[in-house]
């Protein structure tokens, strides 16, 4: 009898080890197939997640097979020693991709990131708005920052980031460039404080869109402050009035009775430099006030081109305004007569 039984406990010990061998190999064949996935799809891993707590989301997204009792991917990843190997981010998955694929993706592959893009001269308003509207991010912004502190950039970011994520990396941007450029500024510039040059950088954006330009707009606003003139440029009325919302769409030019509008910013007015900037200023423009270009101009207006034209004197001055609202006449006169001449087509017809 207890041959028999000896003989019996080691048939099902044979037994055991052979179905044991058969699940690891079954199992392992499983892991290093082709998986279900039909076309290309992403999966967020969020913060504190486990392989095992994922596993639903991978299926339900057709990343991985339905798991059954055997949990092949789980255990598949803790055969591997990759258990706590999970990183955050979201990653992108192909077609046909294995559960050992999948695995190495989610320890060794790089997030999914995304970007977004403020261009110079924009106000936080518009910067706040834009960042407000971006479903890739989440949270909320509960307050619109100072303006002229944060730099226009682009930014990289991975899903989950959150939208004040955003606004702190272009804080600590603009404080990082602002202390380098102030700190290399040209000296004798009339400009007391970092915060002063931020704040005529901001102007010296919203007067030129022309990257050449810049230093030479500069200096002119250089030259003017030296002089004790008031800088007379029209963005600061224009956001004196409206704020970071900016002139409402459509609206013309400024009208004889907003130039003459009382506000803190109307340069028309005050002396020196408004109470704020009234932007956020790229670094070139925040470098061209730092190093302007050494010209006696204090003057400049268009030139019909998308520059303008600089001028010494008040009296070359208002021959390049009278150049330029003849300019500004002609096109008005074409753009009427082309009107017109659509208008007697379309009656024609």
């Amino acid at each position: 009898m207890t041959v028999r039984f000896l003989n019996f406990m080691m048939t099902l010990a044979i037994i055991a080890v052979a179905g044991f061998a058969a699940v690891v190999w079954y199992g392992k064949q499983q892991f290093d197939a082709r998986g279900p996935l039909d076309i290309e799809t992403t999966f967020d891993v969020p913060a504190g997640a486990s392989f095992k707590s994922i596993v639903p989301g991978l299926e339900a997204r057709n990343i991985i097979a339905q798991q059954g009792p055997l949990e092949i991917f789980v255990r598949g990843v803790q055969a591997a020693g990759r258990s706590g190997d999970l990183k955050v981010g979201e990653y992108g998955f192909k077609p046909g991709m294995s559960m050992r694929e999948v695995m190495l993706e989610l320890t060794e592959g790089r997030p999914i990131t995304y970007s977004v893009t403020f261009p110079e001269g924009w106000t936080s308003y518009r910067i706040v708005e834009r960042l407000s509207a971006d479903e890739r991010l989440s949270g909320e912004i509960t307050e619109v920052p100072p303006e002229g502190s944060l730099l226009p950039n682009t930014y990289t970011f991975r899903r989950g980031t959150t939208k004040q994520d955003i606004l702190d990396q272009m804080r600590v941007a603009q404080e990082k460039a602002v202390a380098e450029i102030w700190a290399g500024r040209d000296e004798g510039l009339p400009l007391e404080t970092p915060a002063d040059l931020v704040n005529l950088a901001s102007i010296v954006e919203k007067e030129t869109g022309l990257a050449d330009e810049r230093p030479h707009v500069a200096s002119v606003f250089v030259n003017r402050l030296r002089r004790k003139m008031r800088l007379e440029t029209d963005p600061t009325i224009i956001y004196g009035i409206w704020g970071g919302k900016g002139k409402p769409e459509g609206r013309g030019g400024l009208r004889r009775s907003e130039l003459r509008k009382e506000t803190p910013y109307n340069t028309y007015q005050i002396r020196g430099l408004p109470p704020t900037p009234i932007a956020n200023p790229g670094l070139e423009a925040m470098r061209a006030v730092a190093h302007p270009l050494e010209t006696d101009d204090l003057f400049f207006v268009a030139d019909g081109t998308g520059g303008h034209v600089f001028a010494k004197t008040l009296r070359e001055h208002n021959a390049n305004v009278r150049n330029w609202r003849k300019i500004e006449a002609e096109r008005k006169a074409e753009a009427e007569a082309a009107a017109n001449a659509a208008e007697e087509a379309e009656a024609s017809n």
